[in-house]
């Protein structure tokens, strides 16, 4: 395909006077541009709350959710899954970034990688996708052949697959079974989808993980109680975390998380419900790790049996 038929490539009107403006007009002309993104996304909600519903499905039921991309669209699902077990304590491989051109690919362009079919395959196999698994192909133009190859392997064994571009009706758009297309128009600079395309692929996988995350119970109300506390930072922030959902002082949240092993969820409940911790983590446990629905229905018990 020619790169100037592709949504992605396209040269924009409203920046190519961009190299004569003052530093000062460059920065909110690209800001203004920016602008665009959130918007572009906001026209693909449903697909993606479809896609939220799949990847929640999936993990419930002991899948992996796997991210597969090239150069900045492999580096934003990296990013995306390193972030997941400090912040929701999910396994390591529970949430899996694949990119063309293996780990040193992050840190240094190897853009020849992604097109080979074949290697999009193997990476895949490598990692034992199965139909249990939900597959993101991520690609802001929409036809990479490392990720058009995985996406088609994936499919072959009956794995669920969600394409990630900007070019709506393009091949990985149209081969995925719930393609999320952002349009924010063509970029900044001509080609440099690090941009435009980049920002709207990472707020998608923002919504992805994180919709997930809320779905499997891992957040109440807004908060993350299900946050690993791996350094001073989060040891801080898990007490916060269960003073702003109980509203007891930092001693009462530090020695509820004391008694079961600093783990919000669990503290959350013991104070709210008048439990000690193993009587908390049972509630915890009928409700598949639902908060909410283990505080109310611990409440409701305590009421009949007052009634009684």
């Amino acid at each position: 395909m020619e790169l100037s038929k592709i949504a992605t490539e396209q040269r924009n009107a409203d920046t190519m006077h961009i190299d004569k403006l003052s530093t000062l007009e460059m920065v909110r002309l690209i800001n203004n541009e920016d602008k665009k993104v959130a918007l572009a996304v906001e026209k693909e909600a449903e697909h993606i709350a479809e896609a939220v519903d799949l990847i929640a499905d999936c993990l419930a039921k002991g899948g992996r959710l796997i991210y597969m991309g090239c150069g900045t669209s492999g580096r934003l699902g990296i990013l995306d899954a390193a972030e997941c077990p400090p912040t929701y304590s999910t396994e390591p491989d529970q949430v899996i970034g694949l990119i063309a051109g293996g780990t040193s690919a992050i840190f240094k362009a190897l853009e020849g990688a992604e097109d080979s079919r074949e290697l999009g395959e193997e990476d895949l196999k490598k990692i034992s996708l199965s139909p249990r698994d939900a597959l993101v192909g991520l690609a802001a133009s929409g036809r990479t052949p490392y990720v058009i190859g995985g996406m088609e392997y994936a499919k072959s064994i009956g794995t669920k697959v969600i394409g990630v571009t900007c070019c709506a009706g393009s091949v990985i758009d149209t081969l995925a079974d719930i393609g999320i297309a952002p349009m924010p128009g063509p970029e900044v600079v001509t080609g440099s989808t690090r941009m435009k395309s980049g920002t709207a692929q990472k707020m998608v996988l923002n919504i992805l993980s994180t919709g997930a995350m809320i779905k499997l119970g891992k957040v109440y109300e807004n908060l993350m109680v299900d946050v690993r506390p791996s350094n001073e930072k989060l040891v801080s922030r898990c007490i916060s975390i269960v003073q702003s959902a109980t509203g007891k002082s930092e001693a009462e949240a530090r020695a509820a998380l004391e008694q079961c092993g600093y783990h919000p969820k669990t503290a959350i409940v013991m104070i709210l419900c008048g439990l000690d911790a193993e009587a908390a983590k049972k509630e915890l446990e009928g409700t598949g790790g639902h908060v909410a629905n283990a505080i109310s229905g611990s409440r409701k018990r305590e009421t009949i049996r007052e009634i009684q």
